[in-house]
């Protein structure tokens, strides 16, 4: 399935595939304002051309490009940051306070990515990530608020995903930019039903209370729209998706603690989170047949286990 050109997905958003892994995994977002434009998101390094052609298909002028936001530093989400400044001379990168100095240094961020995945992937799905000057670099604490010309945005602290993960509310579209705080719907399982939700608990700062709080501040905003990293624009019964997410939240939580200790627990894990998503697929009325829908799935399974696997130890510590 080839990667899609940039789409707009609601006025003045530009959604394009950074081409993750493979396409309709990743996204990131080009957001136009009267005055100036922004991005959300960068991805990983090799996605800094994909955004660049999408600011030239919107009619964007690199140089009116002001702010680049990410919601959290996993480098699927802002590995791109530093290459993506070096080619927008006039943009500011904003991010959570406590991501904003892995991007201005991201030797910590590089190590404990390669701590998840090993060296070899790690260099091959990111690519090298890039410094930024830290006099370019805006730290963005909860109701920090920006505007792009008749277009106001605000961000919101949002932890249990991660400590250092923001959400950005465009007033406009009355729209989320979630990051990983809303979970996971691939449109290849959508269905008459409508979108397919799946919880993501990715290591290493999983907070399953956190993240449940985080989705209820989301919902009390009254959103319309959610622009979801992994993947894409959903519009419409946001408080639905909530619901689905939470229980699955809860599901997991339950699979996990259920799990053997030892060396069997993250296989144990794994296979309880699989046979979770087989049941939801097949009450969605999802398309893909079960060896489909597990490829697909597999990387977010094995991350999903691991992070709960943290979490459990974390909490085991007290």
């Amino acid at each position: 399935m080839p990667t899609e050109p940039a789409r707009e997905v609601a006025p003045g958003v530009l959604l394009v595939d950074t081409g993750y892994v493979r396409p309709a995994v990743a996204a990131c977002y080009v957001l136009k304002g009267a005055s100036s434009a922004a991005v959300v998101e960068t991805g990983h390094v090799h996605a800094v051309p994909r955004i660049l052609a999408a600011l030239a298909q919107a009619g964007v002028a690199r140089e009116a490009v002001s702010h680049v936001i990410v919601t959290h530093v996993h480098l699927d989400h802002a590995g791109g940051a530093g290459a993506l400044m070096q080619a927008l001379p006039n943009a500011t990168l904003v991010a959570h306070p406590r991501g904003a100095r892995h991007l201005v240094d991201p030797a910590k961020l590089w190590a404990g990515t390669v701590a998840v995945y090993g060296a070899e992937a790690t260099q091959r799905l990111y690519g090298d990530p890039i410094p930024i000057p830290a006099a370019r670099v805006v730290e963005a604490p909860d109701g920090f608020a920006l505007d792009l010309g008749a277009r106001p945005l605000r961000l919101l602290d949002a932890p249990g995903h991660a400590k250092h993960h923001l959400v950005v509310l465009d007033e406009v579209t009355r729209g989320f930019f979630t990051g990983d705080a809303f979970g996971l719907s691939y449109r290849q399982d959508d269905t008459a039903r409508g979108p397919f939700f799946f919880p993501t608990t990715t290591p290493v700062q999983l907070d399953p209370p956190a993240l449940l709080a985080t989705q209820a501040r989301i919902l009390a905003e009254r959103p319309e729209r959610l622009y979801l990293t992994h993947f894409g624009c959903v519009t419409g019964r946001v408080a639905e998706h909530a619901a689905t997410l939470r229980q699955g939240l809860e599901a997991f939580v339950r699979i996990a603690e259920g799990a053997p200790a030892g060396p069997g627990r993250h296989a144990a894990i794994k296979q309880g989170l699989a046979d979770l998503l087989l049941a939801g697929l097949a009450a969605h009325g999802g398309p893909r047949s079960r060896g489909e829908a597990l490829d697909w799935f597999d990387n977010d399974l094995d991350l999903n286990a691991q992070g709960l696997e943290v979490w459990l130890d974390g909490a085991a510590r007290g």
